[in-house]
């Protein structure tokens, strides 16, 4: 069999590209569950408190198992849904929020514990129009305990994609 020189470039540089297409990351779907270390159970990140009369508002005190990780997270592509609690926002949509397990957390009621808040970034603003809707994120999560004033986040994650959260 005999080849062309044009013929092999364009075989060799078709293969090229191959093994980055055909190797797509596909995300892991997890659940709020998988953001607390296997072996710590709920009930032992739930937080003590004290009530701010002059601003009429719940301070939770977290121990140390509040901002205890799951280190099998740390650099993983993950899927995950959540409810949007924004940060920047303009005329365009949501650049950067905050994602929280159920309607209203760190609004309504006193902020989850830090490993189970994400704060997001995205180069896609999410409409301002859908802020009430349940999302699933997809992107990179890596561990970052931030201080917000809204609340302490344990995750970081780039997002990617989003859409509106179906079952």
């Amino acid at each position: 069999m005999h080849l062309s020189r044009r013929k092999l470039i364009t075989t060799a540089a078709a293969s090229a590209v191959l093994p980055t297409t055909g190797f797509a990351k596909s995300a892991k779907t997890i659940t709020w569950d998988d953001l607390i270390p296997p072996g710590l159970p709920y009930s032992e990140i739930i937080a003590e408190g004290e009530m701010d009369v002059r601003n009429d508002i719940w301070k939770p005190v977290f121990d140390a198992n509040a901002t205890k990780l799951n280190t099998a997270l740390d650099g993983a592509y993950i899927k995950m849904p959540g409810y949007i609690i924004p940060i920047d926002l303009s005329t365009n949509g949501v650049t950067s929020f905050v994602l929280v397990p159920y309607v209203g957390a760190c609004i309504h009621t006193p902020p989850p514990p830090p490993n189970q808040l994400v704060f997001v970034t995205t180069k896609t603003p999410w409409p301002s129009t859908d802020l009430w809707e349940a999302v699933w994120v997809t992107g990179l999560m890596q561990h970052e305990l931030q201080s917000r004033e809204l609340a302490d986040t344990g995750y970081r994650l780039r997002a990617d994609e989003m859409e509106v959260y179906t079952q």
